[in-house]
């Protein structure tokens, strides 16, 4: 199941329907129906090179070489690429103030970074091969354009914004990682299906909404302020919660099914785009609740 939404993996997910942790691995016989990885040479993009070996029935196993994606290295990449945005970001926030005087410049700078962001998380979406690179140069985009955006919203609209986005940022991940390893968020293809039209459908209204805002002024058709902007951005919140989801099953696949440890670069990409939509979504959020008091 494969997908061209910067938030996904190329790999694609399991369509079981069951859940698994992350220590989870294939059973031996089990029949292959769904999972990309898990059906043989022809669907399985690991079962043809040295990471992935099969037993005499055919399933997957744990791979033997140690060149292969594991939790650690995919914690160390997001790491990496998540402290990237935060170096970036607390740069921006310090050496472009938002004063009356400045604000238009660091406006312009925030929109040039997030373009470029924009554009590296398509290329780098798009690539073959993870390029890290590509990756941690995206993050420093990204972090300059929230850097500034934070900075705006805390001085204009609601002094300590940030560190409250940061905040519901952080319980938002921890509370999808609970539900994930205790199965109360169960990934399967109808879950997968909902979350990508979901996604799809929001990102296309919410372009629609920009388009009347730009051509019509104002807040386009009123979805992102008042009561309005609130409940979309509690859809939004869900939906990248959901997505997160999705991440956690792509790095469990890639280590079942002995990913290439370069691997754990994309799912570090992956990770970092979903924080950051939930991050911006929290920001609004805050800033419309506190604009409502």
């Amino acid at each position: 199941m494969r997908s061209s939404n910067p938030v996904f993996s190329r790999r694609g997910f399991s369509r079981d329907n069951g859940h698994a942790g992350f220590n989870a691995t294939p059973q031996a016989g089990a029949p292959a129906t769904g999972n990309p990885y898990a059906q043989g040479t022809a669907a399985n993009p690991y079962a043809t090179n040295p990471y992935a070996q099969t037993d005499i029935q055919g399933a997957p196993q744990a791979p033997a070489r140690p060149d292969v994606m594991t939790i650690d290295d995919v914690v160390t990449r997001t790491a990496m690429t998540l402290g990237t945005v935060i170096v970036a970001a607390t740069a921006a926030w310090w050496a472009l103030p938002v004063d009356k005087e400045n604000v238009g410049t660091a406006i312009g700078i925030a929109l040039g970074a997030a373009i470029v962001g924009f554009v590296l998380s398509l290329v780098n979406s798009f690539k073959r091969r993870p390029s890290p690179p590509l990756i941690l140069t995206y993050a420093a985009f990204e972090g300059v354009f929230l850097g500034v955006i934070s900075n705006i919203v805390s001085v204009y609209w609601a002094p300590g914004a940030a560190m409250q986005a940061v905040i519901g940022t952080m319980a938002v991940f921890a509370g999808v990682l609970i539900a994930y390893r205790t199965g109360l968020i169960r990934v399967t293809r109808r879950f997968y299906g909902f979350v990508m039209a979901a996604a799809i459908g929001f990102s296309l209204l919410m372009m629609v909404n920009l388009l009347f805002a730009v051509f019509g002024g104002g807040d386009g058709l009123g979805f992102r302020s008042g009561a309005l902007g609130i409940i979309f951005g509690i859809v939004a919140i869900v939906i990248g919660a959901c997505i997160l989801a999705l991440n956690f099953k792509q790095v469990e696949d890639g280590i079942a099914y002995g990913a290439p440890r370069e691997e754990s670069w994309l799912a570090a990409f992956g990770l970092t785009v979903t924080l950051v939509w939930i991050y911006i979504e929290m920001l609004r959020l805050v800033a419309i609740l506190s604009g409502d008091d």
